[in-house]
């Protein structure tokens, strides 16, 4: 299928395969009822796809709305989606239709799904599975024909193992899921995308379009957008209005480019680290890092010893019991004042210090995370729940672990 026609329509600019992809699936579910689930970060682009589906089904002469579910306060999106009667809460001095009711026959589009309180995606996986709902304040069942379409900026599987988002209805949304590339992974997209903003904002402020120098065009593609073509935008709009000279060098281009050069890392960045924050994997590190320093410490403190020429009987009580456990070939001589005589050479503990990465104890990550699953269930007494949250990790996770291990808490 040609989407340029698609793209002519909908002002929709770049050559991506992905982002064909994505059209061509918007075009072959329109003709169709079935509820689609538009997925991307923010500011790729998803509120155009939404217009596609509508304008291309047998819909289109029907009403089409677009809610952001967000944007609406908890305790009055019931009565935005579905409704309310007269009275049935303060300031309700009329009845009032709703978003279904009002768009029957068409189209709504919900963006930010995700955002919905619990009470209300019960009453939304109603409607998508009877097509019945209930105004606010009254006890009579009413039908609509709305075809719905979301999207979400979210990572659903996440909301769903936090409680944050019903798995059924998820499901029932995502009937048809279609992914919208972050621009990133659209790099052939980028020069054209600027080209075009360039243009528009030269024609809005009567001033000659800025261009891009060859190092500043690289810069431009290798820069990863966080915030997407939104993002794209208010730069070009920036520079179009601020900067005198109308070729752009990559030192000009750098100064609208936020943290360029931290962005560009490949690092793990939180804001806060709470005990929440930490992933599976960030625990085991935690684990290995903690052990090696010990290992360190604990040749350190040998080799002191053996400087000071500590035997058996002087030897602090607290750590006579431990270094004779860790050294198993200790030789006591006959006599009431042993020598401990550890047969490793002086200059080898020296080596061994000068590289602390070598370490004979398995440090198998599997082995690990067993083990602090276990001390967790143990902590807590088998409840699952306390010791998931100890551990950073979500009860579902922890389940998951506990049976691909074969731990009986």
């Amino acid at each position: 299928m040609d989407t340029l026609p698609i793209k002519q329509r909908f002002g929709i600019i770049g050559n991506s395969p992905l982002l064909d992809r994505a059209i061509h699936i918007a075009w072959q579910v329109a003709a169709t009822d079935i509820t689609v689930l538009i997925t991307g970060e923010s500011g790729t682009g998803k509120e155009f796809f939404p217009k596609i589906i509508h304008q291309m089904s047998p819909r289109k002469h029907g009403p089409f709305i677009a809610v952001n579910c967000g944007a609406i306060p908890e305790g009055t999106i019931d009565s935005e989606l579905f409704g309310h009667e007269k009275g049935s809460f303060t300031g309700a001095h009329e009845a009032r239709k709703g978003y279904f009711e009002v768009v029957n026959t068409g189209t709504i589009f919900l963006d930010e799904v995700a955002e919905l309180p619990l009470s209300t995606q019960v009453r939304l996986l109603r409607i998508l599975e009877s097509g019945e709902f209930i105004r606010v304040g009254s006890s009579k069942v009413q039908k609509t024909d709305v075809r719905v379409v979301a999207a979400t900026n979210v990572d659903m599987m996440d909301a769903i193992d936090n409680g944050k988002f019903r798995q059924d209805l998820y499901y029932r949304l995502s009937t048809v899921p279609i992914f919208i590339p972050p621009l990133r992974e659209r790099k052939e997209d980028i020069l054209l995308l600027f080209r075009k903003f360039a243009a528009d904002f030269a024609e809005n402020y009567r001033m000659p379009a800025i261009t891009l120098n060859e190092d500043a065009r690289q810069m431009l593609m290798n820069y990863r957008w966080p915030g997407n073509i939104r993002q794209l935008k208010n730069i070009t709009e920036q520079i179009s209005i601020i900067e005198k000279n109308r070729e752009i060098s990559p030192e000009t281009l750098m100064k609208y480019l936020p943290e360029i050069r931290n962005k560009e890392l490949p690092v793990l960045w939180k804001k806060e680290e709470t005990a929440a924050d930490f992933s599976e994997r960030e625990i085991l590190y935690k684990v290995l890092f903690d052990m090696k320093k010990d290992i360190f410490d604990l040749k350190k403190l040998v080799m002191e010893i053996m400087d000071q020429g500590f035997t058996a009987e002087n030897l602090p009580k607290d750590l006579s019991h431990s270094y004779h456990k860790l050294f198993s070939d200790v030789e006591e001589p006959a006599g009431n004042n042993p020598t401990i005589q550890i047969h490793q050479p002086y200059q080898t503990v020296q080596e061994e210090l000068q590289d602390p990465e070598v370490f004979e104890e398995s440090l198998s990550l599997s082995e690990r995370e067993k083990e602090l699953i276990v001390k967790a269930l143990e902590k807590y007494k088998g409840k699952r729940k306390f010791a998931a949250r100890d551990l950073g990790i979500s009860e579902r996770t922890l389940y998951r672990k506990i049976k691909e291990y074969g731990i009986h808490d």
